[in-house]
């Protein structure tokens, strides 16, 4: 029997960092988007409870497709198994913001 494929979806949202697993990534018709489909969580234990991991599931609770910006998007692995979803907060000990940016603005035109 073969295994399905699954995929690590590493991505940018609200200065933070989601580490989601799903079986389905493709290119979307919505342009400047990546479709994510069929999200893939660990089993959970009564014992040990991951708040973490928790959160994305409550986050994505009930969502059969979600829609990444392109420019959102860090990495797309292809993986063997799921491993635990996490969030990551990128400004721990810094209350800067970047600003945010698009890869879609149009060069300047006089380079010389």
């Amino acid at each position: 029997m073969k295994q399905k494929t699954i995929y690590r979806v590493t991505f940018l949202n609200q200065e933070r960092i989601y580490e989601v697993y799903a079986r389905q990534v493709s290119q979307c018709d919505l342009f400047g988007f990546v479709a994510v489909e069929e999200l893939v969580f660990g089993e959970t234990s009564s014992v040990v409870v991951d708040p973490g991991q928790e959160r994305l599931r409550n986050e994505f609770n009930d969502v059969k497709c979600t829609f990444i910006p392109m420019h959102s998007i860090v990495r797309i692995d292809e993986v063997e198994k799921e491993g635990i979803a996490k969030i990551t907060n990128i400004n721990k000990d810094n209350n800067v913001s970047h600003f945010p940016s698009s890869i879609y603005n149009k060069p300047p035109e006089n380079l010389n």
